[in-house]
């Protein structure tokens, strides 16, 4: 397809999602953390999903890259107070303050744009990246609110059952892409021979997602698993 297309296309169902998110938090349907996670979980698939719309050319990255890069540059706009959108920051904030948005959902952003624009397809590691970002760091909020369970003893925000969904949630969702990548006949290895390092990358994210850096893990562990990623595929 031509990228034009691809990028229009791309950018028209990523914003048909964000701002559907948008009007159902601000409408209270949903609570305000919940939906800051079904946004975590749910951008990543979307997006990588979409890069079967560019075709081969060099410059089919940069034209993908340009969607988070746009989503990132409206976080900030709206976090310094520039842009002013309610829909978004009740969406997106644990508080309503809109500069929280400048923390995590920017770097959120950040990493989607340089592991498009490092990895692209050429290789498993940015999608895994990701998806250990979006199911790994998203689905433990929701299983550690969900199931009580021990606070970790080295960081007491986080939980056992939290970094248990950190584990499987990484895990089962880059499993599910690179499913869908390889019978896509992108990654000619069998699907089978990328379970194990799949299972160490969300070991390792769960580590470092479990360590107590507040309001960074969205950069420490995505680069912990494009790191391991990188020595495994």
């Amino acid at each position: 397809m031509n990228n034009y297309i691809a990028l229009v296309i791309t950018f028209t169902l990523t914003l048909i999602f964000l701002r559907l998110m948008d009007f159902i938090a601000h409408r209270g349907w949903m609570d305000s953390k919940l939906s800051r996670k079904v946004i975590h979980i749910g951008t990543g698939p979307l997006f990588v999903l979409c890069w079967f719309l560019f075709n081969n050319d060099p410059e089919a990255r940069w034209f993908a890259a340009l969607v988070p890069f746009a989503v990132t540059v409206q976080f900030a706009l709206i976090g310094l107070g520039v842009m002013k959108d309610e829909a978004s920051v009740k969406a997106m904030s644990r508080t309503g303050d809109p500069r929280e948005i400048l923390r995590g959902p920017l770097f959120y952003g950040i990493m989607f744009v340089a592991l498009t624009l490092i990895f692209w397809r050429d290789t498993p590691v940015g999608i895994v990246a990701l998806m250990m970002l979006c199911g790994g760091d998203g689905i433990a909020d929701l299983v550690g609110r969900r199931f009580k369970s021990k606070k970790l003893s080295w960081n007491g925000g986080k939980s056992v059952a939290g970094s248990i969904g950190v584990f499987i949630g990484g895990w089962i969702l880059s499993a599910v892409i690179m499913f869908i990548y390889v019978n896509a006949g992108v990654f000619q290895a069998p699907f089978a021979s990328y379970l194990p390092p799949l299972a160490w990358i969300a070991l390792g994210t769960t580590v470092i997602e479990s360590l107590p850096f507040k309001d960074v893990d969205n950069i420490t562990a995505t680069v912990v698993a494009a790191g391991m990623g990188y020595l495994m595929f």
